[in-house]
């Protein structure tokens, strides 16, 4: 062998060792609970449980788009999140450039909420119907 493959091997072991406790520790966990865990079964057992409620109707019901479109948003000004704790970390690094980058990248965000807000993605309620009194 090598100096390099050497050095090699001497600067990943740990990485190999704990990545096979890791598969063992798994492989273990998982044995030990098909071995041990109960085999009750039941009426009760095989009905679907969610926070103490049988469930009632079918599991097949259609939700609304909102919801679907709500939760892109969050994921969106999640990870806006993200990379600003990112930035707010290394602020003294990056300096007015990076404050700067940071600036856009808050309106860039801000402009896309005021635009979600202005399409309608942010109403849950139906729009109210203006009543016109005939009586005039």
């Amino acid at each position: 062998m090598n100096q390099n493959a050497t050095a090699l091997i001497a600067e990943y072991w740990a990485v190999g060792l704990f990545v096979a406790a890791v598969v063992t520790l798994c492989v273990f966990m998982i044995g030990a609970a098909s071995l041990l865990g109960g085999r009750s079964r039941g009426r009760s057992k095989s009905l679907p449980f969610e926070s103490g409620i049988i469930g009632a109707g079918s599991a097949r019901q259609r939700f609304s788009v909102k919801f679907y479109l709500v939760a892109m948003l969050f994921v969106i000004f999640d990870i806006e999140a993200v990379f600003l704790f990112a930035w707010s970390v290394a602020v003294r690094e990056v300096g007015w450039s990076g404050f700067w980058g940071a600036a856009i990248f808050i309106f860039i965000l801000l402009a896309g909420l005021v635009y979600d807000s202005r399409v309608g993605a942010l109403d849950w309620a139906p729009k109210r119907r203006v009543r016109v009194d005939d009586s005039i």
